[in-house]
C-alpha cells in the first residue's frame, strides 16, 4: 500500500470516530502539557540562577590573596612550598595581572569598619568600595534612588537595614548627607637606619568626610566572597582608595615589616572576559605566588542540582503522558473491533499484515503528534500564566518581576518526539492484533 493511500484511511478513519479520537488525542495533549510547563518551570528557573549569577560577576570573577606564612618580626617570610619570600599584595603585583590577556579589570576590596554620624548621633558600620562595573551587576536593580554619578564622587549608597536605623523613613534619607570618620593610615617620618619608616611604622590619623546619600538598595551586594563582615554603607571604589583608611592587612604588614608608604591590599578581584577563561587565569595569578579562588566549582554543583531537579520534574510530568497511553490503547483497541469487517477486506483485497499494522502505526502517530502540538502550546501557556500569577504576587510585595518558566526550542521538539514515540509504543498491541486477523473471521464478523 502506498503512504499516500495509507494516510488518507489512517485520516478517515479518524475522522469517523471523530468524538472518540478527539478525547483521545486530547488526553495525549493534557500528559504533554504537563510535561512541558513542569519541565519548563524547571529551564526558567536554571535560567533566572545562571542570569543573576552571571550578572554578579561571580562565574567570571578571582579572588587574590596573599599568601599568609608569619614568622614574626624581624624574619623573612617564604612560601613554603616554593621557598621563596611571600610575594605582598601591592600596587605593583594588581598592575602585573591586570597584564594577563582575557582580564577585563582588577581592583581591590576596600572595606573598613568605622563610625558615621547622622542628625549628630553615631553609627557603627562597615564601609565598602563599589567599583563602576557592579553598576550593571544586577544588585541594584529596583534600588531606590540612584547609582554613583562618577567613579570618585563623594556620596553614599545605603543598605536598606542600615538606613531603616538612621531613620524610619528610608525615602527621605536620599539627598541629605551624613559624616562619616575614618582612620587615615600615614607613613611615619624618620631618617637612618632603625627609623619608624625603615621599620615598618605608621601612624593613624582620624580624618572626616562629608557624603551625600543617593540610594538605598534592598540587597547587600558588596559581601561578596572573602569580604570581612557585610558593608552597609557603599561608597565608589576610587574614594575608598583615596581614603587610605586603615584596614584589616595593616596589622599583617607590621609583622612583615613590609613599607608603611607603600599601599597593599586584603584582597583583589580579577575579572574574566568569560567564565571558560578563568582557569587558566587562576593557574597564572598562582604561578606569581598568590592564591586564587573561584566559584566555577560552586557553578558545577549548581548545575547538577538543576539537572536532577529537571529530571525529577520530567519523571512527574511524564506520569499524565503515560495515562494518555493507556487512552491510545483503548481506542485502537476498539477500533480494531469495529473495523474487523473492514479489516477483512482489506486483506481479501489484497493487503499485507504489515500493511494493517502500518495503517494503525499511522493512526496513533497522528494522534500523538496532534496530541503533542497542542500539549506544547497548553504548557507554553500554562508556563505564562504561572509567570504572570508569580510576578503579581511579587509586585505586591514591592518585589522585581522574574521569567519563571521557559520553553527553549530543544524542549518544544523533544516533546515532539516523545509524544509520537509514546503513542507508536501505544499502538504496538492494537496493531499487531488487526494484523494477526484471519480475514474470513473478519468477514464473517457481525
Amino acid at each position: 500500500m502506498k503512504a499516500r493511500d495509507l494516510t488518507d484511511l489512517a485520516l478517515r478513519n479518524l475522522r469517523e470516530a471523530l468524538f472518540r479520537n478527539a478525547l483521545t488525542t486530547l488526553g495525549v495533549a493534557v500528559g504533554v502539557a504537563s510535561l512541558v510547563a513542569m519541565l519548563s518551570l524547571g529551564v526558567g528557573l536554571q535560567e533566572l540562577a545562571s542570569k543573576r549569577l552571571s550578572q554578579s560577576g561571580l562565574f567570571d570573577t578571582i579572588l587574590v590573596t596573599p599568601k599568609n606564612s608569619f614568622r614574626g618580626p624581624g624574619r623573612p617570610q617564604r612560601d613554603e612550598q616554593r621557598g621563596k619570600p611571600v610575594r605582598v599584595l601591592d600596587e605593583d603585583a594588581r598592575k602585573e595581572i591586570e597584564k594577563f590577556p582575557n582580564v577585563v579589570e582588577v581592583y581591590p576590596q576596600i572595606r573598613f569598619f568605622t563610625e558615621v554620624r547622622f542628625n549628630n548621633k553615631p553609627f557603627a558600620t562597615v564601609v565598602a568600595g563599589m567599583p563602576e562595573s557592579s553598576k550593571n551587576s544586577g544588585s541594584f536593580d529596583g534600588m531606590k534612588g540612584h547609582f554613583f554619578s562618577s567613579p570618585a564622587a563623594d556620596e553614599a549608597i545605603l543598605q536598606i537595614e542600615f538606613a531603616k536605623e538612621l531613620s524610619e523613613n528610608t525615602d527621605s534619607l536620599i539627598g541629605q548627607e551624613l559624616l562619616l570618620r575614618y582612620a587615615e593610615r600615614q607613613a611615619l617620618q624618620g631618617n637612618g637606619a632603625g627609623s619608624a619608616e625603615s621599620s615598618g611604622g605608621f601612624s593613624v590619623v582620624p580624618k572626616e568626610l562629608r557624603l551625600k546619600i543617593i540610594g538605598v538598595v534592598e540587597t547587600e551586594p558588596a559581601a561578596g566572597y572573602g569580604g570581612y563582615g557585610n558593608a552597609r554603607l557603599l561608597i565608589p571604589l576610587d574614594t575608598a582608595a583615596t581614603l587610605r583608611a586603615a584596614q584589616v592587612n595593616d596589622l599583617r604588614d607590621i609583622v612583615r615589616d613590609s613599607a608603611a608608604n607603600k599601599t597593599t591590599y586584603p584582597s583583589l578581584s580579577v575579572r574574566a572576559k568569560s567564565p571558560s577563561q578563568v582557569e587558566a587565569l587562576e593557574a597564572s595569578i598562582k604561578n606569581l605566588g598568590f592564591n586564587a579562588f573561584s566559584l566555577l566549582d560552586a557553578s558545577k554543583s549548581l548545575r547538577t542540582f538543576f539537572s536532577v531537579f529537571d529530571l525529577l520534574l520530567g519523571i512527574f510530568g511524564s506520569l499524565a503522558l503515560a495515562v494518555a497511553t493507556l487512552g491510545i490503547v483503548n481506542t485502537l483497541v476498539m477500533a480494531i473491533l469495529e473495523r474487523r469487517r473492514e479489516i477483512g477486506v482489506l486483506k481479501a483485497l489484497g493487503a499485507a499484515d504489515s500493511d494493517v499494522q502500518q495503517l494503525f502505526f499511522v493512526e496513533a502517530g497522528v494522534m500523538g503528534l496532534l496530541g503533542g502540538i497542542l500539549g506544547v502550546i497548553f504548557g507554553w501557556l500554562l508556563g505564562r500564566a504561572l509567570t504572570y500569577g508569580t510576578n503579581v504576587y511579587l509586585h505586591r510585595q514591592n518585589l522585581n518581576s522574574i521569567e519563571l518558566s521557559s520553553v527553549p526550542w530543544w524542549l518544544v521538539l523533544s516533546a515532539l518526539g516523545f509524544a509520537v514515540l509514546v503513542s507508536l509504543a501505544a499502538g504496538l498491541y492494537p496493531a499487531s492484533r488487526a494484523a494477526r486477523l484471519n480475514p474470513v473471521d473478519a468477514l464473517r464478523y457481525e
